[in-house]
C-alpha cells in the first residue's frame, strides 16, 4: 500500500472531487431539454428529480457499511465511472419512468463517490499531518462551476443533448483513468459492526453539516427571491447574490487550509460561523444592492471552511468507525439540501421570508455555539 501522503494520491483525491462536482454539474443545464422531451409538468418533473436525491441518499448509507470493508478506492472508481456512464442516459430518456430509473442510478454514483472521497480524503490528510480538506472541497465547487459551464457552452453551440454528454463523459473517463491508479488501495477497512447508529459526537457533527448545507441550499433556492423581495435588484439581476456567495465559498475553501493550519479547528469554526451571521445581518438590514451584496459576501466566505472542519472532526473521533461517520455527516448534510429549502419556504409562509433568514443566522449560532464540544476532544 503506498504511503497516504504523497503529491499522487493528493492528486487523486483532488480528481475525485473535481469529478463529483463537475458531473452533477453537467446534469443542471439539461434539466429544461428533460422536461421538454418528455412533455411533464413542474410537479412531475419535481417527482422526477426527487429520484436523484433518493438514489444519493441510499448510496451514502450503504457506501459508510462498504467503505468499512473495502475501503474507498473501488466505490471512489465505481461511482466515477457510474455518473460518466449514466450522465448520457439522461439525454436520451424518452419516458418518465425511464428518466427516474437514470437519475436514481446518476444520484447513487454521486452518493458514492461523495462519502468515498471524503473517507479517502481524510486519511490523506491525517497522514499529511496538517490541512487538506478545504483544498480538496474547493476542487468540488470547481468541478461544478467548470461542468455547468463547459456544458451550456456545448449546448450553445447547438449541438445536441447526447453530444454534449459525451464529451462531458469523456472528460470524467480520462480523469478517472488518471485517479486509479493513484488511490489508496485500502482505506479505512475496518472490523465491527457494519451498521452504526450516529451517536455522541458524530450526532453533533451530523447536525452542525444539516445546518450548514442548509445554509447553502437556502442561498441558492431562496437568496435571489430575498433580494428582489426587499427591493434592492430587479428579477433580471436576482442571481447576483448566489453567483458572489458561490465564488466567495470557492476562494475561502481554496485559502481554507493555510487559515486553518494557522488558528485550528475550533477558531474556524467560531469564526467561521460568526461571520456568517455577520453577513446575514448585513443582508436582512441592507439599505442598498451592493450592501446586500456584501451580505452574500460575508456569508459565503464564513461558511466555506465550515464542512471541511466538520469532516475532519468526524475522521478525529473514536465512537463510530471513520467511514460510518463520514457517511452519517455527508448523508444529513445532503438531507439538509434536500428538506431544508422546503422548510425555508414553510417558515417563509408563516412569518415571511426575512424572518425566515433571520432563522437561519440562529440556527447557524449553534455552530459557533458547539465549537468548544466538537472540538475538544476525538471522543
Amino acid at each position: 500500500m503506498p504511503s497516504a501522503d504523497t503529491p499522487a494520491t493528493r492528486l487523486a483525491t483532488r480528481l475525485a472531487f473535481l469529478v463529483a462536482g463537475f458531473g452533477i454539474a453537467c446534469w443542471a443545464p439539461l434539466v429544461p431539454f428533460a422536461k421538454a422531451r418528455l412533455a411533464v409538468d413542474d410537479g412531475i418533473l419535481g417527482l422526477l428529480l426527487l429520484s436523484l436525491g433518493i438514489g444519493s441518499v441510499v448510496a451514502m448509507l450503504l457506501t459508510g457499511i462498504m467503505s468499512a470493508r473495502h475501503g474507498s478506492k473501488p466505490i471512489i472508481i465505481a461511482g466515477g465511472l457510474g455518473l460518466a456512464f449514466v450522465l448520457p442516459l439522461l439525454a436520451i430518456a424518452s419516458a418518465p419512468a425511464t428518466l427516474a430509473l437514470a437519475l436514481f442510478a446518476f444520484g447513487a454514483a454521486l452518493g458514492s463517490i461523495d462519502v468515498a472521497m471524503n473517507i479517502h480524503a481524510v486519511e490523506v490528510e491525517r497522514a499529511a499531518g496538517r490541512p487538506l480538506m478545504s483544498g480538496f472541497h474547493a476542487l468540488f465547487s470547481i468541478g461544478g462551476f467548470a461542468g455547468a459551464a463547459l456544458m451550456t457552452a456545448l449546448l450553445s453551440l447547438r449541438l445536441g443533448a447526447l453530444a454534449c454528454t459525451l464529451i462531458c463523459s469523456v472528460l470524467m473517463l480520462i480523469a478517472m483513468l488518471a485517479t486509479w491508479p493513484r488511490l489508496l488501495r485500502s482505506v479505512q477497512v475496518q472490523g465491527g459492526p457494519l451498521f452504526v447508529l450516529p451517536h455522541g459526537s458524530v450526532l453533533l457533527l451530523a447536525l452542525l453539516c444539516a445546518i450548514t448545507f442548509l445554509v447553502e441550499g437556502a442561498m441558492l433556492d431562496w437568496g435571489a427571491l430575498l433580494v428582489i423581495g426587499a427591493g434592492l435588484v430587479s428579477e433580471a439581476q436576482g442571481g447576483i447574490g448566489y453567483i458572489v456567495f458561490s465564488i466567495a465559498m470557492t476562494m475561502g475553501r481554496l485559502g481554507g487550509d493555510a487559515i486553518v493550519a494557522r488558528i485550528g479547528d475550533r477558531t474556524t469554526l467560531v469564526w467561521g460561523s460568526l461571520i456568517a451571521i455577520a453577513g446575514f445581518a448585513v443582508l436582512l438590514t441592507a439599505p442598498v444592492a451592493v450592501v446586500g451584496v456584501g451580505g452574500f459576501l460575508l456569508i459565503g466566505l464564513g461558511a466555506s471552511n465550515l464542512v471541511p472542519v466538520l469532516f475532519r472532526r468526524a475522521a478525529r473521533q473514536k465512537v463510530m468507525p471513520t467511514g460510518l461517520a463520514v457517511a452519517a455527516i455527508t448523508t444529513a448534510g445532503y438531507a439538509g439540501v434536500l428538506v431544508g429549502p422546503a422548510g425555508v419556504g414553510f417558515a417563509a409562509r408563516l412569518g415571511g421570508l426575512p424572518m425566515a433568514f433571520w432563522l437561519l443566522a440562529a440556527l447557524m449560532g449553534l455552530v459557533t455555539l458547539s465549537a468548544r464540544i466538537v472540538t475538544r476532544a476525538d471522543g
